[in-house]
């Protein structure tokens, strides 16, 4: 049993849809996905990315501008940051993006990562927290300038 994993919350019975998929485990939610890597994926666009945006992005009905991401790192797995681009690159978009990382190497891979994604990007060290600032970017209206 993994302490950290969203299933071993009480938000759990919260999610509107569990998707499995052979690299990790994707929970919907209103408004934002918290995903949970594999241990020992190395997670590019191809192979998994792609897959998994697709998937969630056609649940949705929507092009992710009012969705906000989240990885749950409960597990050691790698990713290539430079891969956010591709996603962008296919007219995704994303509300917000939040890493919750439990480690000190984690916090350094989240920094790295900030540098390629292209929406507001926060760090956590646990659920808990990320979940809330979902809920509140998700709440939140866009201004329109």
């Amino acid at each position: 049993m993994i302490l950290n994993s969203l299933k071993n919350s009480p938000r759990y019975k919260e999610a509107i849809q569990e998707l499995n998929l052979p690299f990790g485990n994707y929970y919907l939610f209103d408004g934002f996905v918290v995903a949970e890597v594999y241990e020992d994926i190395i997670y590019t666009w191809e192979d998994h990315g792609k897959k998994a945006s697709t998937k969630i992005l056609e649940l949705y009905d929507s092009d992710g501008s009012d969705l906000v991401f989240i990885t749950n790192r409960i597990n050691n797995y790698s990713c290539k940051p430079t891969d956010w681009m591709n996603f962008f690159r296919f007219s995704n978009k994303l509300k917000g993006y939040g890493i919750v990382s439990y480690s000190q190497s984690g916090h350094y891979n989240a920094l790295l990562e900030k540098l390629f994604v292209q929406t507001t990007t926060e760090r956590f060290s646990n659920l808990e927290n990320a979940i809330a600032w979902a809920k509140n970017l998700s709440d939140s209206k866009s201004i329109a300038s």
